[in-house]
């Protein structure tokens, strides 16, 4: 089941933690995150899964930064989220997805457990200008059955930022892999 916005109300400071937190920003089932004002971008256009893919670093100015088809920008939520024994999931706006603006490819599913910023994997169909504060997409919540483990660690667990990808960690380390 999801959890209401009232039930979402009820539970922060406990299980869950939104931070910061704007009464404005909470919905019927859901709450609105907002993008922060840096991103990332890879460098090269051939990502390999196992390197470390080098990236360089935007700001987004005040008069908005327009974003290109066919290039992944790496965004991250202003907001820092903590859940404990709930899924925290994340979904783009309607608002923005009619601008043909994707801001997860693959990962809006969280782990019970989590902590830290969201990472956005943002992606256009046509040219769009963004703007840093805007709220970009949601966090919703569903409870959970049967025992489970709480997410303690891994690769993006108590980021303090954008997180590329630290897929080549899973690699075995050799001479081809650095």
């Amino acid at each position: 089941m999801i959890l209401s916005g009232e039930y979402i109300r009820g539970r922060l400071g406990t299980d869950i933690i939104i931070d910061p937190f704007r009464e404005d920003q909470l919905n019927p089932n859901s709450y609105n995150l907002t993008l922060h004002d840096e991103l990332i971008v890879y460098d090269d256009r051939e990502l390999d899964m196992a390197r470390d893919n080098r990236c360089s670093q935007l700001s987004i100015p005040a008069e908005g930064l327009l974003l290109q088809p066919a290039r992944l920008y790496l965004g991250r939520t202003v907001e820092f989220t903590e859940t404990r024994n709930y899924v925290p999931m994340l979904e783009g706006r309607s608002s923005i997805g009619r601008l043909g603006l994707f801001v997860h490819i693959t990962a809006g599913f969280g782990d019970v457990g989590f902590c830290g910023y969201w990472t956005l994997e943002i992606f256009c169909v046509q040219p769009v200008r963004i703007y840093a504060g805007v709220q970009i997409c949601q966090i919703f919540y569903h409870t959970i059955e049967g025992d489970y483990r709480s997410y303690a660690g891994g690769k993006y667990h108590n980021n303090r930022g954008i997180q590329k990808s630290l897929l080549y960690r899973e690699f075995p380390r050799s001479p081809s892999t650095g």
